[in-house]
């Protein structure tokens, strides 16, 4: 992750943090693969505390059934990394928390672990608000970290558009 890369992230999260103080809304996020990266650029945000309600890593699958209620027949029939697993994980943090809008996330950051129908750098994310819902399945490419990363910067700018269409 160069110099440029971080910057970009803390600008999304601080154009993200003038929607939420505007709107008097507060914010969680439901982790896997990006393991609380999402959370670390959000936090490194001056203020933050005023709008970041917390944050949850649920790598496991069994963690995700036991800390965000996620349904065990679910994961197992659609697999933990799906557009409707990141959706749950987001609409439940967001409920567990009594947070206005929120974040999940679950992929393959690698470099093991992928296979033909769900290769290394493919990421589901969900988000939610009150009003809206959107889910999105990305492929990624790069090292570990990379994936992880812009898997991050792509959590922040959905957050950012479901805010602004929760909002209009």
């Amino acid at each position: 992750m160069n110099c440029l890369d971080i910057k970009k992230s803390q600008s999304l999260a601080i154009k993200l943090s003038k929607i939420l103080i505007k709107e008097n809304w507060n914010l969680a996020t439901a982790e896997s693969c990006t393991g609380g990266l999402i959370s670390k650029i959000i936090t490194d945000t001056s203020g933050s505390s005023e709008w970041f309600t917390n944050g949850i890593i649920t790598y496991s699958n069994s963690s995700k059934v036991r800390f965000l209620n996620i349904d065990e027949g679910k994961i197992n029939d659609k697999g933990v990394v799906s557009e409707i697993i990141a959706l749950d994980m987001a609409k439940n943090i967001m409920t567990m928390s009594g947070a206005d809008i929120s974040v999940g996330v679950t992929g393959i950051a690698g470099p093991e672990g992928g296979n033909d129908s769900k290769p290394v750098g493919t990421v589901c994310f969900g988000w939610a608000t009150k009003v809206e819902a959107i889910s999105e399945t990305c492929y990624f490419t790069g090292d570990r970290e990379a994936i992880r990363y812009a898997s991050a910067e792509k959590a922040l700018y959905g957050l950012i558009e479901i805010a602004n269409l929760s909002t209009q």
